[in-house]
């Protein structure tokens, strides 16, 4: 298979588990020295980084502090970043009418915020080299909203937005900056789900069933890699034809 990723330095945040895992897994694939990011998983985390051959490192993306050591520990390991991959992020649904604060501000400090913190860690090193490629983790919920879902949605949103403004602001250094928007994507969480929730769920999407980890990564893998070299600015909607 082809090795086109081969030198490149790759983190991904959430890479534990879900669709973060099968990023990792398919960038390793590609010949990247990955760096996988958790916050409390630590035996998952290290499982992952076996698989990849390359490192587990914990660091809480929500905060400046866990942003840019995260960064430092991945330049330390292998050098400057070449890709970084947002994909950690977190639920805490509800009502708006019941939702509490805490609930408001720790989703979209993790979900945008973290976004915005780790694009702001790497950004620099990028524009120096005039190299570089950003991919976010949104959501069809970022582009549709969802019943109970106002801050999961809105954070969505933000990271679409923040995909666009960034891609604008060093296009010029030849850093590009796209988003993947998965549907309803089989995982641990969706597991947990009850059965009518998952059947109904399968009636509106025209494919009639959930989309699998393995049908994201290798969209990521394609924007980080040279075949997207004029892809910038684009957000890539993955959900079986959902938001149709």
């Amino acid at each position: 298979m082809e090795m086109e990723l081969e030198g490149k330095v790759a983190i991904v945040t959430g890479g534990s588990r879900g669709i973060g895992k099968a990023i990792a897994l398919e960038l390793a694939r590609g010949g990247a020295k990955v760096v996988v990011n958790y916050r409390s998983n630590s035996e998952a985390a290290d499982a992952v980084a076996a698989e990849t051959g390359g490192i587990a490192c914990q660091a809480d993306v929500s905060t400046t502090e866990g942003a840019n050591a995260l960064v430092a520990a991945a330049e330390e390991a292998y050098g400057p970043v070449d890709i970084l991959v947002n994909n950690a992020g977190i639920t805490r649904d509800g009502l708006l009418m019941q939702m509490e604060d805490d609930a408001w501000e720790d989703v979209v400090n993790t979900n945008a915020g973290g976004c915005f913190r780790m694009s702001r860690a790497v950004i620099v090193s990028m524009v120096r080299r005039r190299t570089g490629s950003i991919i976010n983790l949104t959501s069809v919920s970022g582009i549709r909203g969802n019943s109970g879902q106002v801050n999961y949605s809105a954070s969505k949103a933000a990271i679409i937005g923040m995909t666009r403004s960034l891609a604008k602001e060093v296009a010029k250094r030849k850093i590009r900056v796209n988003a993947v928007a998965p549907g309803f994507i089989e995982t641990d969480m969706t597991k947990t789900l009850p059965d009518m929730v998952v059947d109904g769920a399968k009636k509106v999407i025209p494919m009639r069933r959930l989309g699998q980890v393995e049908e994201i990564a290798p969209i990521v893998r394609f924007l980080a890699g040279p075949g997207a070299a004029y892809v910038t600015g684009q957000t890539f909607v993955v959900d079986g034809g959902m938001s149709c």
